[in-house]
């Protein structure tokens, strides 16, 4: 009988027959994705190899070979940094089968339904840490049984699993075998797909909810600027959520690539007719001479902080501050009017040079106000202006439905997105919530060749794989929500 390093031996000189050569080289697009995904199998089985191996390995196994401890001894065998040791180190400890003292047995892993995905090649290293760490964090504060359920709720995620009660008789109903009705499975989970699953779980779980960790935050609050140094000033400080997130949205608006980003550092002196806005403080709040705390309590660096928050609030409201994405942008599009009844050629947005395609100019219009001037060898020959922009407050709304690109596995916060109608304006489509879903840029601009659809279920967005994602071609939501069980009132 073949030994396990005989069985691993065959498989890495199977490998080097793949690798022999330009073989992978010359791969056609659709080969070479499947290539990668057969790779991808690969790549997480052996990675589960290598944390079974370390996982039911004695204490004293590194010390054996000449090693101070395991991190070493994965560092030297795998050739791996200290950081990519500590990871695998980290998943053994959480799948390792301790033995029972008094019957020899192995024990439960902490983590036993995430350890037999990893094990089945569903996730690898990557993906259980995304899975457990923000699990660890809040474990202490709920029991072992709710433990178990979050290993199973992240376990069936990771699988694909989407199970609700329409999906149960949907399935049973499409069954023409006597076994138990199971979830739709949809393709695997990425990741960041898991981390971002795992953050809601935990939140979810945790009995003390967040009024402890917000409490000794609002202590630890400061803001200090530097001496300063090389003609720089060092900043450093903690800042509160939603100071944090408003700063984050100014950054945002200043980045984004559809503004002219932000103006170069320095002093730029312009008439104004207007004083700078301001908002004075309100009677009594905390300060403020003649409320009832005449005395400041507050450290120079929560003072520090407190100020930062005031002035990010006035610059995030100021008129000249960029949004992001709130405006749709007016599209100005030049093409002949034969290309336009034909559905063919060039066209040429106003502020570029370089022709485009049509279906690139409807595109950028997608989430616009197009004006349309119409040529006819050199004459114009009409003008129309076509309003279908969705207002800020249907794109408000359709954001924080959505919270991100639809397009499964693209995190792309929804700020960032674009809002396209799910129904083309052109066909007939309403700008209305019910029409429009939030697109990053490149999903949008990539979505009629890329193989994703989407379309509406009384209201709600659903999205339909290419069949590298999904080879069954089921419609489904974009995400799940917590499974039921989990939840707490």
């Amino acid at each position: 009988m073949n030994s396990t390093t005989d069985v691993l031996d065959r498989v890495v000189t199977d490998l080097d027959s793949v690798l022999s050569g330009d073989a992978l080289a010359g791969l056609p697009d659709a080969e070479r994705m499947d290539v990668l995904r057969v790779a991808g199998e690969a790549f997480r089985r052996v990675e589960a190899v290598v944390v079974e191996t370390t996982a039911s390995a004695d204490p004293e196994f590194s010390h054996s070979f000449g090693c101070r401890g395991q991190n070493e001894l994965l560092q030297r065998v795998l050739r791996v940094d200290v950081a990519g040791a500590t990871r695998v180190g980290k998943v053994a400890d959480a799948v390792r089968r301790d033995v029972s003292p008094s019957s020899g047995e192995r024990l439960p892993a902490r983590y036993p339904a995430l350890r037999e995905a990893l094990l089945d090649g569903v996730v690898g290293v990557s993906g259980f840490l995304a899975a457990i760490t923000p699990i660890d964090k809040a474990a202490h504060r709920f029991g072992r049984e709710v433990l178990r359920e979050a290993d199973a709720a992240l376990a069936d995620y990771a699988r694909g699993y989407r199970a609700t009660e329409r999906d149960v008789e949907t399935d049973a109903d499409d069954s023409d075998t006597d076994a138990a009705p199971k979830a739709d499975a949809a393709p695997p989970a990425t990741p960041e797909d898991l981390r971002q699953f795992a953050l809601v779980l935990a939140m979810v779980l945790d009995p003390d909810g967040p009024e402890p960790s917000e409490h000794g935050a609002r202590h630890q609050r400061f803001v200090t600027i530097g001496r300063l140094k090389d003609g720089l000033h060092a900043i450093r400080g903690h800042l509160l959520p939603d100071v944090a997130a408003q700063l984050q949205a100014i950054i945002d608006a200043q980045c984004n690539p559809k503004t002219d980003g932000p103006p170069m550092p320095g002093v730029q002196f312009q008439p104004i007719d207007d004083a700078w806005p301001g908002e004075p403080g309100e009677p009594g709040e905390l300060g403020d001479p003649s409320g009832p705390e005449s005395v400041d309590r507050r450290s120079a660096g929560q003072k520090r902080h407190d100020a930062l928050a005031t002035a990010l609030g006035i610059a995030a409201r100021h008129e000249e501050m960029p949004t992001l994405g709130g405006a749709s942008p007016t599209l100005v599009v030049h093409v002949d009017a034969k290309d336009v009844a034909a559905g063919t050629g060039w066209a040429r947005i106003a502020g570029s040079l370089a022709p485009v395609g049509l279906h690139v100019a409807a595109h950028t219009a997608c989430t616009g106000s197009i004006q349309r001037v119409l040529f006819d060898e050199g004459r114009i020959v009409g003008i129309t202006v076509t309003d279908r922009v969705f207002p800020v407050h249907q794109r408000r709304a359709i954001l924080a439905r959505d919270k991100e690109c639809l397009i499964p596995g693209c995190h792309v916060p929804a700020s960032w997105c674009e809002i396209h109608h799910v129904v083309e304006h052109s066909r007939g489509g309403p700008t209305h919530t019910d029409n429009g879903v939030a697109l990053c840029w490149w999903h949008h601009r990539s979505l009629d060749t890329s193989g994703w659809e989407i379309r509406m279920n009384a209201g709600v967005p659903e999205i339909r794989g290419p069949a590298w994602w999904d080879p069954h071609g089921r419609w489904r939501a974009p995400r799940p929500s917590i499974p039921t069980r989990l939840t707490r009132t």
